[in-house]
């Protein structure tokens, strides 16, 4: 299969809505993003799922056999599905609300049937393939990458705004840090933990217990993270 002129798109949430933009973009026609309970037409040459993992059984069982259907979780191996023409196709991409999304240059975890490496091209993204015994690690770790990361800048913007900071204050340090991490990896850790200044880490380990204890878990967790990789 080289090529894919139209898409179904089953569910209207934030993905579903971003890919059907983007396809569009590509220059795929696209009939969607449906809500969920609708049926596409005949005549797609494949039908994506952009549903809740706990929903993808259900909405694929409505499906009519004979073309290829997928789902775009993560997380779940093609079992759900239940059918010889079966894909996935998960973009490495965070997709916030109401914004359209850019996936050229992402990876993107495909499996099963061809038609996910077609449309992962179209969109300008570069397929990975991953075992079905890795998809849980996989997703973890994307999960740690985007949603743990702004956990973790809202937590830091909690504390610091009981100094006065801002979300714009902490934003060039942040964007620096990431751009660092980039090419550096673990080297573009610093702070007192790699200086070994054990006394200011007391000191806003009391900073925190006084303004914010509710952080001193998750401080204590990312302490010994960096720890581990100042020694590795």
């Amino acid at each position: 299969m080289q090529d894919l002129e139209r898409v179904a798109i089953v569910g209207a949430g934030r993905l579903g809505t971003a890919l059907a933009h983007a396809l569009r973009e590509a220059g795929v026609e696209v009939e969607g993003p449906l809500r969920r309970g609708e049926l596409p037409r005949p005549g797609a040459g494949a039908v994506l799922l952009c549903v809740p993992d706990h929903a993808i059984a259900g909405a694929a069982s409505a499906i009519p056999a004979g073309r290829p259907v997928g789902h775009c979780s993560g997380a779940t191996t093609l079992e759900p599905l239940a059918r010889s023409e079966a894909f996935s196709l998960h973009p490495l991409m965070t997709v916030p609300k109401g914004g359209e999304v850019d996936f050229r240059g992402a990876a993107c975890a495909v499996a099963g049937h061809p038609v996910a490496g077609v449309l992962a091209r179209r969109l300008g993204m570069r397929p990975i393939v991953i075992a079905d015994r890795d998809r849980a690690a996989y997703h973890a770790a994307a999960s740690i990458a985007s949603s743990f990361l702004v956990g973790l800048e809202e937590a830091a913007l909690r504390l610091g705004s009981t100094a006065g900071l801002t979300r714009a204050d902490l934003l060039p340090l942040v964007r620096a840090t990431v751009e660092n991490w980039a090419r550096l990896g673990p080297e573009a850790l610093t702070g007192p933990l790699t200086r070994g200044d054990t006394g200011t880490i007391r000191r806003q380990r009391d900073a925190l217990g006084e303004r914010a204890p509710e952080l001193l878990a998750l401080y204590d967790a990312m302490v010994e993270v960096i720890r581990d990789e100042d020694r590795a």
